[in-house]
């Protein structure tokens, strides 16, 4: 792949654990395993595109060096989430010699919370039968959706979303590397669309710096169908003002003019809830006219009634207030 069009998640993927930004106290422990050249089964639990994956990759580099690739394998269980990928590709390899003299090697076995319980049970016994050559890493979302036999036999990491500061550290290094001139409200932007997902606010950067060099917050909103905080604050301020005209013909133009996808306009609307200095008992009933909607879109809902609806629920719930 030629290097200008190199996606730039995959091309600033950090490549040691010590390039690994904001998650400072898990990577100081993995480091000890790379000192001792011995690891035991862990499990990585997490939201999306907080280093889970680079995390088990970048281990497994430095503790076997060159040949990394040879003792190392990544499988992802949303592929084939059944007991027959336990029985087949992931025995096959643990039962293996590994090669050089670490010893083990490594599967990385990613989004394993996709995996069926009866699979799950398959895999906790090829991890007791080949401990000794094999080492699994596990990597999930929701560690409840992993039976507790496999959580008690793995060391257990909680990656946690990344910081803002985090994210602008990062994303200031790749404008350097790109010659970008990012503005502060861009920074900004990429923070309020990433909540704490680095591969998030990276493709942002990149899909905003295919159109222009220069970035500002409005081009990060508009290339990612996101609307400004300030816009949501003033349809929810429509709303609860009871203007029930002006805040659905804010709606329309969002989802119709901007091609804002509802259920991000949901999510959008919930953080500005969240944030809201407001009357408690109105804020609870507008949270729970958000679930509501969202569990209806979920179901097959036609979108325009359901959030028609949902505007129409906030404006007669503030109505109601004493």
């Amino acid at each position: 792949m030629e290097e200008n069009h190199t996606i730039w998640i995959e091309k600033y993927r950090p490549v040691k654990l010590a390039d690994i930004v904001g998650q400072d106290e898990i990577i100081e422990r993995l480091s000890s395993y790379v000192k001792t050249k011995n690891i035991p089964h862990l499990l990585f639990t997490g939201s999306a595109g907080v280093g889970k994956t680079t995390a088990a990759v970048t281990l497994a580099r430095e503790i076997f060096g060159e040949s990394w690739h040879m003792n190392f394998r990544e499988l992802n269980a949303s592929d084939e989430r059944g007991i027959e990928v336990v029985r087949n590709q992931i025995k096959q390899f643990a039962r293996t010699t590994p090669l050089g003299d670490t010893g083990f090697k490594i599967l990385f076995l990613d989004e394993a919370d996709a995996l069926t319980t009866d699979a799950q049970a398959a895999l906790r016994r090829t991890m007791e039968s080949y401990a000794q050559t094999c080492r699994f890493i596990l990597s999930c979302n929701y560690s409840s959706k992993i039976i507790d036999p496999i959580q008690s036999r793995c060391a257990i990491y909680r990656f946690k979303p990344l910081s803002p500061d985090a994210i602008k550290e990062e994303i200031r290094r790749i404008a350097h590397r790109e010659g970008l001139s990012v503005s502060p409200d861009a920074m900004d932007a990429l923070v309020y669309i990433a909540r704490g997902d680095m591969r998030k606010a990276i493709n942002a950067l990149q899909g905003a710096a295919i159109i222009n060099r220069t970035i500002d917050g409005t081009k990060i909103y508009a290339t990612t169908s996101t609307a400004r905080p300030e816009v949501i604050e003033d349809l929810l301020n429509l709303s609860i003002s009871g203007d029930f005209d002006a805040a659905e013909s804010l709606l329309s133009q969002l989802m119709h003019e901007r091609g804002i996808a509802p259920n991000e306009l949901i999510n959008q609307c919930y953080r500005a809830l969240l944030k809201r200095d407001m009357e408690r008992g109105l804020k609870v009933r507008l949270i729970d006219h958000l679930g509501e909607a969202d569990f209806r879109l979920s179901e097959g809902g036609d979108s325009d009634i359901q959030m028609e609806a949902l505007i129409a629920r906030f404006v007669l719930s503030a109505q109601e207030r004493p």
